[in-house]
């Protein structure tokens, strides 16, 4: 199992163009073969700031979700909207 903790920061002008992009690939990757959670959370204190928690059965699924359509297409257009560049975590269960 792999999960993915990826954090996003959007300028402020661009939050409410950057909604339906999020909403988009949020329905799109929770169909993904593999995905076994794929949520977006806001941080109420920073507006802006989006973070992204996923969960994958294996590192396999997660490589060919960075292959589908919509990732392709929606992260570099959120990627126009950062206010600063994020980070992502790709982690595996401590055993």
């Amino acid at each position: 199992m792999v999960k993915v903790i990826a954090t996003n920061y959007i300028k402020a002008e661009h939050i409410e163009a950057a909604k339906p992009l999020f909403r988009e690939i949020l329905e799109a990757t929770n169909k993904e073969d593999g995905c076994l959670e794929y949520k977006l959370y806001e941080n109420k204190d920073e507006p802006g700031l989006y973070v992204f928690v996923e969960e994958w059965e294996s590192m396999a699924h997660l490589e060919a979700h960075f292959q589908t359509d919509h990732f392709k297409r929606i992260v570099p257009l959120l990627g126009g909207f950062a206010a600063k560049q994020g980070g992502v975590q790709v982690l595996s269960e401590f055993k």
